[in-house]
């Protein structure tokens, strides 16, 4: 009977890993993911080859999730590019698709290249513990801020759903956000706006294509591409596990994220890689009180994954049907013990804590200059902040 009920509890303790990998896939399907639909309606891409997109991308976040946190027992959250996804709606109008192809291959060679150096590890260590939580917290703020402006337009769900977890955090305080996302799914049921009829499973079939190689499509597709998704998902992404005490090294990561990129590029996936902002939800308290636990919520996201790029569109499409609201709201709400951390961290130490802080608001202010986002400019302004007030720099006045 005590073995029974010690295998139920441990059964049970699963509950909040599965809980955040299924809104860590959730949010990135219903928030980010739009932007592929939109570079292949703009491309002019057939139904079949959106799929494809679809199925490699899918099941290559997948099985790399599930292997890198299998490997390092640790919560090694991949995902696409979502910067990269938002710059080919711009960029694969200009090129064929197949040159495009050729372009991804390109990159993702790249990552290999740079992952086997060793020499992105090296500068991961060289950013301060305290600049990297102000970046985390900035970047992350505005899906704080995001989960209640949003009351605006849904008050009665988003209301719901706050107070929910306002009271589940009091009385059932790990099971929160689990119990919040699955008040505001009964509520949207009750008020008939999840409508499942039209869903058929209609399973993916990939589509090889035979990459091309050009200079125009190296230039103004490949290049742009590693720069953009090594400053907007690795460096975020590595900082966010690094915040969480996980101390995997970052060139395994990139090395097997980026053969997982040259191996599904053929078939339409423009860049595999490591998460971020929903890495948060998994590598923080709320997957897991205890962290050696927290990698189940990786292996679990991975199965998921698989499971969408299986039925490819119909699942993604399904995941996109879920309101605005609710998803902005989901995403703010879970990250909210992730954000609280971070400002902690970030004003600890009393040696970096300026330098911390105008990192944070630096990375919220979400500076968009010359095609590089606000986790980029952040860092950058950050470290120059830290150099310059950590130093005996200073300006003497007679």
């Amino acid at each position: 009977m005590y073995a029974y009920l010690k295998k139920s509890k441990q059964s049970f303790d699963a509950l909040p890993p599965a809980i955040a990998a299924l809104m860590t896939v959730i949010v990135n399907y219903g928030g980010t993911f739009v932007l592929v639909f939109q570079a292949a309606k703009i491309a002019n891409l057939s139904p079949e080859l959106t799929a494809s997109w679809v199925w490699a991308s899918s099941i290559g976040v997948g099985l790399t999730c599930i292997f890198l946190s299998w490997r390092t027992r640790e919560p090694i959250i991949t995902a696409w590019s979502t910067p990269a996804a938002a710059f080919l709606i711009i960029a694969l109008p200009t090129v064929s698709y197949a040159e495009a192809i050729g372009a991804y291959l390109v990159s993702a060679a790249l990552f290999i290249v740079l992952g086997l150096s060793g020499y992105f590890e090296k500068v991961i260590r060289l950013i301060p513990p305290g600049i990297a939580a102000g970046l985390l917290a900035g970047i992350l703020l505005q899906f704080g801020i995001g989960a209640y402006a949003v009351i605006n337009v849904e008050p009665l769900l988003v209301v719901l759903m706050v107070l929910s977890y306002l009271v589940l955090r009091r009385s059932a305080g790990r099971y929160a956000v689990a119990g919040m996302m699955i008040v505001g799914l009964i509520w949207l049921i009750l008020q008939k706006r999840l409508d499942l009829s039209s869903i058929e499973l209609i399973v993916a079939t990939p589509v090889f294509i035979t990459p091309v190689f050009s200079w125009n499509a190296l230039l103004s597709i490949a290049l742009p591409l590693f720069l953009i998704t090594l400053t907007g998902q690795y460096i975020p992404g590595m900082l966010v596990l690094r915040n969480d005490g996980f101390k995997t090294s970052a060139s395994p990561i990139l090395t097997l994220t980026g053969l997982g990129s040259l191996l599904f590029a053929p078939f339409g996936s423009h860049a595999i890689n490591i998460a971020a902002i929903t890495a948060a939800i998994c590598t923080g308290k709320e997957a897991h009180q205890d962290p050696a636990k927290r990698w189940i919520a990786g292996v679990i996201a991975g199965v998921l994954y698989i499971l969408v790029g299986i039925f490819g569109v119909t699942l993604a499409t399904l995941f996109m049907a879920f309101p605005t609201a609710f998803i902005t709201a989901l995403a703010g709400i879970a990250l909210i013990g992730t954000i609280s951390s971070s400002l902690t961290a970030a004003i600890s130490d009393s040696a970096s804590r300026e330098a911390s802080l105008i990192t944070f608001l630096a990375s919220a202010s979400n500076i968009t200059l010359f095609d590089r986002g606000g986790a980029f400019w952040g860092l950058l302004i950050g470290l120059a902040a830290y150099a310059l007030l950590s130093t005996n720099f200073s300006m003497k006045t007679k």
